[in-house]
């Protein structure tokens, strides 16, 4: 399941790097210049090119084609950042460590069993790993959140009845244990993004579990979730992110 789950990212990458947002600008702040960076699953390059931009040398590593294409094309004014088109369990590292190993958004899809090992063989002793996750939180359009749950309900069977969104404080921080590293510091961030009825639809299109849907449930989905935006909540809505940097040192 995860494996075709994650490759449903690569299906539309225009829409990917149109509709996805980035991350804070504080989360890049402890990058330095020529600080050596593989970053796993960049996607189309929503943390790749703040971090090349602050003068870091980036290898990347995403499994789609499509989107790595999209990436390339945003990188071309920084020679010292690549993009490798692969998996990156499968992919050879390179005899020199890197400074740091990022993953942001992306750790999650990697094989449980192996991610931290080859993480670990992949940085120098004293390197570090980082790892941006982004969390769904309340706040923002609290009533459409709440709404909006009935139309998961009535559209995606696996949707538990009464979810609801947690609030920052109770979102758990999450790091694989392993003796590769040193214990993990966690920084955050909360903010928020306003979208349109057509500029949400074209952001849940995004998302693995949306696409995942068969077809005439997501279509069902969908027009249920840009009626109800229309017609109750004035054709826009807020949503609140939770940004989360975990980092930890090689040993």
């Amino acid at each position: 399941m995860r494996e075709r789950l994650r490759a449903t990212f690569g299906e539309d990458a225009e829409r990917y790097d149109r509709a996805r947002p980035g991350y804070p600008a504080a989360v890049f702040e402890d990058f330095a210049a020529g600080t050596r960076v593989l970053e796993i699953g960049c996607g189309t390059g929503q943390a790749t090119v703040p971090l090349a931009g602050r003068g870091c040398a980036v290898t990347a590593v995403e499994l789609s084609a499509d989107l790595a294409a999209v990436a390339s094309g945003k990188l071309a004014d920084f020679p010292s950042a690549t993009v490798e088109i692969g998996a990156f369990e499968d992919w050879p590292l390179p005899p020199g460590p890197f400074d740091v190993v990022l993953a942001a958004t992306a750790f999650h899809w990697l094989d449980p069993a192996t991610r931290m090992v080859k993480a670990a063989e992949a940085l120098r002793v004293g390197g570090t790993l980082a790892l941006i996750t982004t969390h769904h939180v309340a706040g923002g359009s609290e009533r459409f959140f709440a709404d909006v749950q009935r139309c998961y309900e009535r559209f995606d069977p696996a949707t538990p009845p009464g979810l609801r969104l947690s609030a920052a404080a109770d979102v758990p921080t999450t790091f694989d244990e392993s003796d590769r590293f040193g214990p993990p510091r966690f920084r955050r961030w909360e903010w928020e993004l306003d979208y349109s009825t057509a500029e949400y639809l074209d952001l849940l299109l995004t998302y693995s579990g949306h696409r995942a849907l068969p077809p005439e449930r997501r279509e069902g989905l969908l027009a249920a979730i840009s009626r109800l935006i229309d017609e109750e909540h004035g054709g826009r809505i807020t949503k609140r992110y939770l940004t989360e940097l975990a980092t930890a040192v090689r040993r």
